[in-house]
């Protein structure tokens, strides 16, 4: 079986890509095409043998983090042709497509895909410019594809693509993508999760259209209501199991996915960790009544956190902390109050029927006043990127401040 796919992968290569039988001549031609080899890639490309090597080790890593996510080995080398200076490279020995993609500033992945009986074979081959990004990206699309046959769904393969292209690390779970994506992705109108998994998209429409597909896999892979599921969607979507969408898996979380997706984009910074920042949908609040006494354990790195109480617009509630907290490591401990310029301060915000009001301070304050009806949520105040870095934690308690 294996003597067949080789047999087979070559003619595709012949068939897809005229610069295996010419790269002889192209060589001679332009002298500075070279071709390199590391475990999973076969690289021909104009980069220079150091940039190479540095490029190699990039895809290596980034296969080995993708690979053990989705549980399986990649399944054939990988052949990836990186542009640098198209004016190194002879037009008619590329195909038109990859050409056209390139010369444009993009990648194209190739795959060809044969199936006899229950058996396929698939072949994919990489054409990127040679950028910090692109060819990573375009690497998770021919592991995808030699895998598992199929990319799955626009949203789920250009999404993914770009997840893997950030990823460089195994435990690390923040937010790695390039600063002008968050800055495009806040300056303009989020679009709503029913767009950004839509059916009928292309891929190849717009690096803006990607950093949309980027935010939801992103949540959806390290926010723990929702990586559980996630996985095994992206598994069923990839091997064209018949009736899986996103809607069968998500469609009885999707506003509460739609909720903390808003917040996502809006909180999005270099750093940012949705596993610390998902939202605790679990825990049952309650309203203070009489002497009734309300408490809980807010944490320092995460981000808003069920106080347990419920409050009643106009209402006012006494509120007591003990313990400390600090926002930076060897930090000086804080206590609710915070530093003098406020980092570090217990802060609230109301949540009803999945809209928030407008933060407020808490600190060491006696008491408040809830200017709305809603279910109580804190977090001790620092930078949305930096939470990671938080130690220690208070203790809240609440109660209703019985009128004089």
């Amino acid at each position: 079986m294996f003597h067949r796919f080789d047999r087979f992968a070559c003619l595709l290569v012949m068939l897809l890509c005229p610069l295996l039988s010419s790269s002889v001549k192209a060589d001679e031609r332009t002298a500075t095409i070279g071709e390199y080899r590391s475990r999973n890639f076969l690289l021909r490309t104009d980069l220079d043998k150091e940039e190479s090597a540095e490029l190699l080790e990039r895809l290596e890593t980034m296969l080995d983090l993708i690979s053990r996510y989705w549980g399986k080995k990649n399944a054939g080398l990988i052949e990836i042709y990186v542009f640098e200076d198209i004016a190194h490279w002879s037009r008619d020995t590329i195909p038109p497509q990859a050409w056209d993609s390139v010369t444009s500033g993009g990648g194209l992945t190739m795959t060809q895909k044969r199936t006899i009986g229950n058996v396929w074979q698939a072949k994919a081959i990489v054409y990127a410019i040679a950028d910090r990004g692109t060819p990573q990206h375009e690497a998770v699309h021919a592991y995808c594809a030699q895998a598992f046959g199929s990319t799955g769904p626009v949203w789920y393969s250009e999404g993914m693509a770009e997840v893997g292209k950030y990823w460089q690390d195994p435990k690390d779970k923040s937010v790695t993508c390039d600063p002008y994506v968050i800055k495009y992705l806040k300056s303009v109108e989020r679009k709503p999760l029913k767009d950004i998994v839509d059916l009928n998209q292309f891929t190849g429409d717009s690096w803006q259209n990607y950093s949309w597909r980027w935010t939801l896999c992103h949540l959806l892979g390290f926010n723990e209501n929702y990586t559980q599921r996630f996985k095994p969607l992206g598994l069923a979507l990839m091997t064209e199991v018949p009736g899986v969408t996103f809607w069968t898996v998500y469609g009885s979380m999707s506003k509460e996915i739609e909720f903390e997706h808003k917040l996502f984009v809006e909180n999005l910074s270099v750093g940012y960790r949705v596993d610390l920042c998902s939202w605790d949908w679990k825990t049952k609040f309650t309203p203070a009544r009489g002497s009734r006494t309300v408490t809980s354990k807010i944490e320092a790195r995460a981000g808003w956190q069920a106080s347990r109480l419920e409050v009643e617009e106009g209402n006012t509630y006494s509120i007591a902390t003990t313990g400390e907290w600090s926002i930076e490591p060897d930090g000086e401990e804080l206590t609710a109050a915070g530093d003098d310029d406020g980092n570090g301060r217990l802060i609230g915000i109301l949540f009803n029927d999945y809209e928030l009001s407008e933060p407020f301070d808490l600190g060491n304050e006696e008491s408040f006043t809830a200017r709305g009806d809603g279910q109580l949520y804190v977090r001790c105040r620092d930078d949305w990127g930096q939470l990671a870095d938080n130690e220690g934690s208070i203790s809240l308690r609440m109660q209703l401040v019985r009128p004089e």
